[in-house]
């Protein structure tokens, strides 16, 4: 090797040490020195704080959490709309300038230079305000503020309500957006967890941040891992099913993580390069996942459109197939928006038609099997009502009384003085086990006890089980008896309870246990499981078909010739029974109209149940109206 290429060499080493030299030192300076408040950039910020502000450029487009379905597939969850993303860049390039940008790159004669678009960069923003129905000068304001991305939502362009929304973009305008070229905003595909509206879909929940339950998971999952491999630590923020089926089936809408975009750009927050975006997701081929209910959407939200044309405010609605026992819509009133819920002070989230409510006279049909089971009675059995009872301070309806009356037509006619007398007819033990039989007084909704990860499965949030008695001290009083039979005093029962208590009566006397949940299946379509459906049996057995069927030819006949005879004329053959409970609310004397039943008669397809509370004493019985309008609705809508 000659002299000549060994100095060549030599100074090359020099040169090289020295440039890692000075980036040991640089390095150096920049940790122990710059943390030191300074205007050290042209932007008046220090490096440190730049390079942070170039990290936090990420916002997340669907938190990877899994949907639900309705039983044909039609989504009730996380729809994927367009929206528009402001994103934290400076003006450079293409980008629309702030006024002060402007007056120093175009002289502040406002009309600046030309995007790629080929407008001005004054008509984009214009155009810009347009789409997103605001003006230029917010949406200046707003971006110049940003330090994170943001939606632009309903709320920022109306500037006023509580809707965070964001805002919708359909195809032509999210191609109108791209055109302008604004570096700023894009158009991106984000997921909507629930529509921006009130519904009576308390089934479905909703999610919310909860810190403390997220530490708890942490924690578990810690505990738990030991030699298996442990999930990813979930973040503080990470919002948790709160109710609903958000809450039961949490733990496996969870997910694998979330999916988000970043927008690369350097110190001084200029993209990187024409394609800065970069979209950021899990990868997993099975996750999420998707839970399919039994809730037919279309049945569903008609029956809310219904309950509120006919000015129901407080109340349930429960629609139940009749061969499976699957519930098929279930409303409860005064509706909730999942987007805008705050537990502490509203109670509209909570899902009136699985909570405890006084049965009135439909409570009769649990009076009357328990006589007939017990052979204290029969049909043709003839009491005498002269409209009061003559103690326990209990009367009938009918002021002048029914006169000589059967059971069969006293249950017709919802006679107080005959269920009366059959309520000091039998033993507390004997209604307390009719009812448990009928799925009355306990929770009825799907459980398993070992379900998928071993865990207990309990499908409905919030359902309570009821009572017949409660918490009488004296149930062998004649008084706490015929006021019971009645449906008054500590008897407590569902909607949900009340439409498969005539579910079971059509499946002669077997109770079935409502599922919401069919199955769960991973992202790539295959089923990670499936329920099936199962029966409720209670402790005291079942009664039998006999009595069963005995009681379904009385329904028929309450609508025929009995309180609901308004309803004759409905597009089906009905049957069912009406019931009006005597509650006090806020110290005052209110009604709670029931109506069960179930249509056609010939051939049952559904079973319902009609809650409608707080009704002054006296009013129209809305319930039975509400009823028949709904077995209409399901008549027309089977028609499909």
């Amino acid at each position: 090797m000659s002299l000549a290429l060994k100095k060549r060499i030599f100074a090359i080493l020099l040169i090289v040490t020295a440039l890692i030299l000075i980036m040991v030192v640089r390095l150096a300076w920049l940790q122990l020195f710059d943390g030191v408040p300074k205007a050290a950039t042209a932007h008046g910020r220090d490096t440190s704080e730049m390079a942070v502000r170039q990290r936090g450029t990420r916002i997340e487009l669907d938190p990877g959490r899994g949907r639900f379905v309705d039983a044909s597939g039609t989504p009730l969850t996380s729809e994927v709309l367009i929206a528009p993303v402001i994103f934290p860049v400076r003006a450079g390039g293409n980008e629309v300038p702030n006024q002060d940008e402007r007056k120093q790159e175009g002289g502040g004669n406002g009309n600046g230079s030309k995007s790629g678009s080929g407008r001005t960069q004054d008509s984009c923003l214009l155009a810009l305000a347009k789409l997103l129905n605001t003006t230029p000068e917010k949406l200046e304001a707003v971006q110049s503020r940003l330090q994170q991305p943001s939606y632009w939502t309903e709320n920022s362009s109306s500037g006023h309500g509580s809707s965070d929304a964001p805002f919708r973009l359909n195809t032509e305008q999210a191609a109108e957006l791209e055109k302008l070229n604004i570096a700023w905003v894009k158009a991106l595909p984000v997921l909507q967890r629930y529509p921006d509206q009130a519904s009576g879909k308390q089934w479905l929940g909703f999610v919310a941040e909860q810190p403390e339950a997220v530490m708890a998971l942490n924690q578990q999952e810690e505990e738990e891992a030991s030699n298996t491999k442990r999930r990813a630590e979930l973040p503080i923020t990470t919002k948790l099913g709160a109710a609903g089926l958000e809450k039961t089936f949490d733990r496996l809408m969870r997910g694998e993580g979330p999916t988000d975009v970043t927008y690369l750009m350097d110190g001084g927050r200029h993209p990187l390069s024409e394609e800065a975006l970069r979209v950021h997701s899990t990868g997993n081929p099975y996750y999420p996942l998707t839970v399919r209910t039994t809730i037919d959407l279309d049945i569903q939200n008609k029956l809310e459109r219904l309950a509120v044309q006919k000015g129901v405010k407080e109340g349930a609605v429960v629609v139940l197939d009749a061969a499976s026992g699957d519930i098929k819509a279930m409303v409860s009133l005064p509706f909730y928006n999942p987007n805008q819920v705050d537990p502490q002070k509203t109670t509209s989230w909570s899902n009136r038609a699985v909570k405890e409510a006084v049965p009135g006279s439909i409570f009769k049909t649990v009076t009357a099997a328990a006589a007939l089971e017990a052979g204290l009675s029969r049909a043709d059995e003839h009491f005498l009502c002269k409209g009061s009872y003559g103690k326990y301070g209990l009367s009938c309806s009918k002021q002048s009384g029914h006169g000589d009356i059967t059971l069969a037509r006293g249950f017709a006619e919802s006679c107080n003085v005959v269920f009366g007398t059959l309520g000091e007819r039998l033993s507390p033990i004997q209604l307390q086990r009719t009812a448990d039989a009928l799925g009355i007084g306990r929770t009825i909704g799907w459980e398993e006890e070992a379900s998928i990860d071993g865990r207990q499965l309990r499908q409905l949030d919030q359902e309570e089980a009821g009572t017949v008695f409660g918490a009488e001290p004296h149930p062998e009083d004649g008084g706490v008896r015929a006021q019971t039979a009645i449906g008054q005093r500590s008897v407590r029962l569902s909607p949900l309870q009340a439409a498969n208590l005539i579910v079971t009566l059509l499946h002669g006397g077997v109770v079935q246990a409502p599922r919401l949940v069919s199955a769960v299946s991973y992202a790539n379509g295959t089923d990670m499981v499936r329920f099936e459906p199962h029966q409720s049996p209670g402790a005291s057995g079942r009664i039998s078909p006999r009595t069963a069927q005995t009681i379904l030819g009385w329904m028929r006949t309450v609508v025929t010739e009995g309180t609901g005879r308004k309803l004759s004329h409905s597009d089906w053959k009905l049957a069912g029974k009406s019931g009006t409970a005597q509650v006090v609310r806020d110290g005052k004397a209110m009604n709670d109209q029931w109506f069960i039943g179930f249509g056609p008669y010939e051939s049952p397809k559904y079973a319902a149940a009609v809650l409608v509370q707080s009704r002054e004493p006296g009013s129209v019985h809305l319930a039975t109206e509400l009823f028949g309008e709904v077995m209409n609705t399901l008549a027309e809508l089977d028609k499909r």
